[in-house]
């Protein structure tokens, strides 16, 4: 019986600090236990919300690194935040991971929020969902294989061209949702992904948001049949207060129980789920080993 649907792993963004080769443990147990994919965050500074000052490595440069690990599973950022790169440049990263990955790179897009990463980095943060508009298509198209001349408010660009030329382009993820950057995204992505805490860890408000997908891709003339949907899902690991991600009544965590774990999933894939990325707390290597029995049960 094939699994209902496909299952990946958020790896740790800045739960704590973590170094290289913890990720590559990771990221090979991943592969190990059965996982489809591993993903990772993609922000600069966390500041000024009560915690302490802290960020994750660069996205690109770890997806490159763990894309010469891992042999299998796809990979992707979880979601690339346009505002930090050019368009252009942006695909030029992400055509070189696809490379690199031998062609199991998903790029996710979305146009950021946190306000450190764009002040502090020195991004700007005002119309993001404007520029977004205009950087989603150069992006894709440029991906494509095509030349890409625009002339748009806050891009510029003439004649650029990716050289040496992408093998393919790589499957694209909406991670927004907002009206009008889903109408930017939707024309184009093969997915749209929803963090867990936008339907509450729930798999019946994730199939009430899931209508409001559907009229949004129809609205821009898309058939919502083709496409695919991505949920996140905080899994809790361990007695309580052990984890690193808080929950909360309102966005409670799945437990990592192997039997309640399956049972959810089943849940999310009933309500319109094409795939699931876990987002373990605490998120450890020896944390993705205990995901394999779930993922047992999910397979019979």
């Amino acid at each position: 019986m094939p699994r209902p649907l496909r299952v990946g792993v958020q790896l740790p963004e800045v739960e704590r600090d973590v170094r290289w080769p913890e990720y590559v443990a990771m990221a090979r147990a991943a592969e190990e236990v059965g996982l489809d994919s591993i993903w990772l965050g993609d922000h600069l500074l966390y500041r000024g919300d009560g915690g302490p000052e802290r960020g994750p490595w660069e996205v690109w440069t770890m997806l490159a690194g763990l894309a010469a690990v891992t042999e299998r599973v796809q990979l992707g950022p979880l979601v690339a935040c346009t505002g930090f790169h050019r368009p252009a440049m942006l695909a030029k990263l992400a055509a070189t991971v696809d490379e690199i990955a031998g062609g199991r790179l998903v790029l996710g897009l979305g146009s950021g929020w946190n306000e450190p990463d764009f002040r502090a980095f020195g991004n700007p943060f005002d119309h993001r969902v404007s520029r977004f508009e205009e950087e989603v298509p150069i992006i894709r198209d440029l991906l494509a294989g095509q030349r890409v001349t625009f002339h748009g408010r806050y891009h510029q660009i003439e004649d650029a061209v990716l050289l040496p030329p992408p093998a393919r382009r790589p499957p694209l993820m909406a991670g927004v949702t907002g009206p009008r950057a889903l109408a930017a995204t939707l024309p184009f992505v093969e997915s749209w992904n929803c963090w867990y805490d936008w339907y509450g860890n729930d798999p019946a408000r994730f199939a009430t948001l899931g209508t409001t997908i559907d009229e949004a891709a129809r609205a821009v003339g898309r058939d919502p049949a083709t496409l695919e949907r991505s949920a996140c899902v905080l899994v809790t690991i361990g007695p309580p207060g052990a984890g690193e991600r808080p929950h909360s009544a309102e966005t409670p965590g799945v437990a990592a129980d192997p039997e309640v774990l399956a049972r959810h999933l089943r849940a999310l894939a009933a309500a319109g789920a094409d795939e699931a990325i876990l987002v373990p707390s605490p998120n450890t290597e020896a944390a993705i080993r205990t995901l394999a029995p779930a993922l047992a049960l999910l397979d019979s």
